[in-house]
């Protein structure tokens, strides 16, 4: 395989280029020329510009809305490679479309997140490469590798170096019992007090807060940490927990910036002295808040690109 043809390209789909743009920015090589547009009947064309047998590809298309037009794309990508005769086809998702649907909570329902990882390996994927998946076990899912990264690490700098945030004033807050793992690890490298908001779900898209558990949050500074901010319902709920339990400032983290709903005006009105989301997933001019900041994951995602394409430990970048 590793043969002077095994040569390392990326290439983007429609969903995030910018993201892509990066990563080959802090990979020191071009972007890969592709050719995608639409048929008069909104069928997706494909067509890739350079010759690409026996490379080492790496596709960039996070499955964000619209979700069926970027996944669909993403596989007729994959499909276009493999037919070309790429070595090894690697689908980099850091966002992954569909993942809410991991399991069968009620009768006669799907789990979509199974479904579309059949569909990545039957299009020919030959390992995926995402950031932060809504339940970790969908890597079980796959029965080819996986490398799951996690967008902490550029949270946690963030927090130390440039809101220079102490472990005496901080306190971190997990929006629900769910996300008591992450709120852990995070702990752990920030220090700092642990508390958990008690989240009552009444329905699939209204929850309501009610208690808070642990650590007193008086005059401390809330770090509220999630894997998105879908509608915003459960972030803004959690954010007036903490209000109401007297934090004099409310930090939100979340990887992935779906916004969608009525969630710019929710996260307007909230008491958020700051949002910080990643790059995973494009988000456009109209949804920018004043108080969004948006960190980039094409460092990390580069350099873990690298070391897949090297055959390095990948996990080596979280020790």
């Amino acid at each position: 395989m590793h043969d002077n043809n095994f040569e390392l390209k990326v290439f983007s789909g429609r969903s995030h280029p910018q993201l892509a743009a990066d990563i080959c920015q802090a990979l020191g090589i071009p972007l890969g020329k592709i050719s995608l547009g639409n048929f008069p009947d909104g069928e997706i064309s494909v067509r890739i510009e350079e010759d690409v047998r026996g490379r080492d590809i790496f596709l960039v298309q996070p499955t964000c809305p619209p979700v069926n037009e970027n996944l669909m794309e993403l596989l007729i990508m994959i499909d276009s490679f493999r037919r070309a005769s790429a070595a090894r086809i690697t689908a980099v998702l850091p966002y992954y479309g569909y993942a809410r649907q991991d399991r069968k909570d009620v009768g006669r329902v799907p789990i979509s997140a199974k479904l579309v990882a059949n569909l990545l390996t039957v299009a020919g994927a030959n390992r995926l490469l995402t950031v932060d998946l809504h339940a970790y076990q969908i890597q079980g899912f796959f029965d080819i590798p996986v490398d799951h990264l996690l967008a902490a690490p550029v949270f946690d700098e963030y927090i130390q170096r440039t809101l220079r945030l102490r472990a005496e004033e901080i306190v971190i807050v997990s929006p629900d019992e769910g996300r008591i793992k992450m709120a852990l690890a995070h702990q752990k490298k920030l220090g700092g007090g642990l508390a958990i908001v008690d989240k009552r779900r009444a329905s699939a898209t209204e929850t309501r807060q009610a208690n808070l558990i642990g650590d007193p949050l008086r005059g401390k500074i809330a770090l509220l940490f999630d894997d998105m901010i879908a509608t915003g319902g459960s972030i803004v709920g959690a954010a007036q927990v903490c209000k109401a339990h007297g934090a004099r400032a409310i930090y939100a983290f979340a990887s992935h910036a779906v916004l969608c709903g009525p969630a710019i005006e929710r996260l307007r009105e909230a008491p958020f002295d700051e949002i910080v989301v990643s790059d995973s997933i494009p988000v456009p001019a109209h949804k920018r808040l004043p108080n969004l900041k948006i960190l980039s994951l094409a460092p990390m995602l580069g350099e873990a690109i690298r070391r897949i394409h090297r055959n390095e430990s990948v996990s080596a970048l979280f020790q």
